[in-house]
């Protein structure tokens, strides 16, 4: 594991990852409100592609879902639905959002959500050789292996980016 240049406090993502015995990186940047998955990518360096952001999202039964996509991407709803066998899927409201996952909007992690909920993939994120995601608070992103997602959120890859 990479030396942290400040102390972060363990977050539900973060102990979740150590009880499964995933080897991660720790990556802190200045969280800037609406500034996403572009302004992470730039602080920190990287390709903002890498950089993978937590969505939650509702079917139109309102049962929650979490997807995972490309930083520089958006989720293709219709084509997310269709491949997944629901009518239609929509993003949550944020306060929803919170409810479902338990961490802040902007800070959402897929590991250690409070509500299990069906995790969805991008499937050319699988493809990368390391991703940036969210560890469980704004400004602070954890690096790995995307490889490990669909065995550790049991993770089903979907073809949905626009």
């Amino acid at each position: 594991m990479a030396k942290k240049e400040k102390h972060v406090s363990e977050t539900p993502a973060t102990q979740f990852l150590r009880r499964h015995g995933v080897a991660f990186t720790e990556h802190l940047y200045d969280y800037v409100e609406h500034g996403g998955t572009a302004e992470s990518a730039r602080q920190l360096g990287v390709d903002e592609h890498a950089v993978v952001k937590t969505l939650v999202m509702q079917d139109e039964r309102a049962q929650p879902l979490i997807v995972l996509m490309h930083g520089d991407r958006q989720v293709s709803t219709k084509a997310l639905a269709r491949e997944i066998g629901v009518k239609s899927v929509e993003p949550c409201k944020p306060e929803v959002a919170q409810r479902h996952s338990g961490y802040l909007v902007g800070g959402t992690s897929p590991f250690g959500t409070r509500k299990a909920m069906p995790v969805f993939v991008e499937a050319t994120v699988l493809e990368l050789p390391s991703i940036r995601i969210n560890g469980g608070k704004r400004g602070y992103l954890v690096g790995l292996d995307p490889k490990l997602l669909p065995q550790l959120l049991d993770a089903t890859a979907v073809h949905c980016a626009l």
